[in-house]
């Protein structure tokens, strides 16, 4: 496979220089997995979800409309609900038309915020292969610049600046958790660390895309349900982001949609964190076993995402 783009750190660090009086620094929080009723273990979360539009996908936004030039008919995206809040936030920010499709699955807290913030929102098809389809065909009938949730490049270096983020919060860390929907967070993150630091990525049973694609070798279709399926369940990964999680990412972890929603009542109930489902999968893969550290070592777990209204709160 041959991808001429490179995410190095040098250009992540420049994005980073960019977007950075449009994002927010985000918070981490030190818990000890005894709270969560497992052996006891310290454990940073890096609280994405405090990010503009409640996810990680703010950066990638910005860095889209702050480096491509935005045509008069602005701009175009297809998401499960939080990358088109976050192009919609940055819009609205940045004074730029925007026209968000969805499918259905998506959930009526990110749809409500896409609104929110004026852009249009319309629903295009079942799952987000659709409503892809649906906003490419927008763009090109007039004009509007497409922006992709994770197969472009100003896309991942946006997304790698949490990478610089995390490195910054918590030099000493051995390993970092990170949930897998297309591979744009992962990938940036991965592109930024290159190997410092061992990254493990989760994903749902129902949607394995980097599962399947580092089997195969190359991205390949996958299942694309389960609860996460709004934000962690396109058809396969990213072209761009793949030779960097082959290089970088150390393996693919499953989590069954009862570990994710275990884990989110989990992050309520102990640190009143409210994260949805792709937001909590990564700390599920902690909390269910499916990822054991070895004795000292020190893990951090991204909370990527908190648009969700599911929680049981009591």
């Amino acid at each position: 496979m041959t991808v001429e783009f490179q995410i190095t750190g040098e250009r992540i660090a420049g994005t980073e220089a960019l977007i950075r009086p449009h994002i927010r620094h985000t918070p981490v929080l030190r818990v000890d997995m005894a709270d969560f009723g497992r052996a006891a273990l310290p454990v940073d979360l890096k609280l994405e979800l405090f990010q503009h539009s409640g996810s990680f996908k703010a950066r990638g936004a910005f860095a889209n409309l702050l480096t491509r030039e935005i045509p008069g008919a602005g701009v175009v995206a297809a998401s499960g609900g939080n990358h088109g809040a976050a192009v919609a936030y940055a819009a609205m920010r940045l004074g730029v038309p925007a026209a968000i499709f969805v499918p259905e699955v998506s959930p009526k807290a990110k749809t409500d915020r896409i609104r929110s913030y004026g852009a249009e929102l319309v629903i295009g098809g079942q799952l987000y292969a659709e409503a892809l389809a649906a906003s490419e065909a927008r763009a090109t009938g007039t004009g509007a610049l497409q922006i992709h949730a994770f197969n472009q490049p100003e896309t991942l270096l946006g997304q790698g600046t949490l990478g610089k983020e995390i490195e910054a919060d918590l030099p000493d860390i051995d390993t970092l958790l990170v949930a897998v929907g297309g591979g744009g967070l992962i990938g940036g993150i991965a592109g930024w660390f290159a190997g410092r630091v061992r990254i493990v990525a989760v994903e749902p049973e129902e949607a394995p895309t980097l599962h399947r694609a580092l089997e195969a070798g190359e991205p390949v279709d996958a299942p694309a349900g389960g609860i996460a399926a709004d934000s962690l369940a396109p058809k396969r990964v990213g072209t761009l982001m793949f030779p960097v999680a082959q290089a970088f990412v150390e393996r693919s972890v499953l989590v069954s949609d009862e570990d994710i929603a275990a884990a989110q009542q989990a992050l309520w109930d102990n640190v009143r964190v409210v994260a949805e489902p792709g937001g909590a999968a990564a700390f599920a893969a902690l909390l269910s076993g499916k990822y054991i550290p070895a004795p000292g070592e020190r893990v951090a777990v991204l909370v990527c995402g908190g648009n969700t209204t599911a929680v049981k709160f009591g």
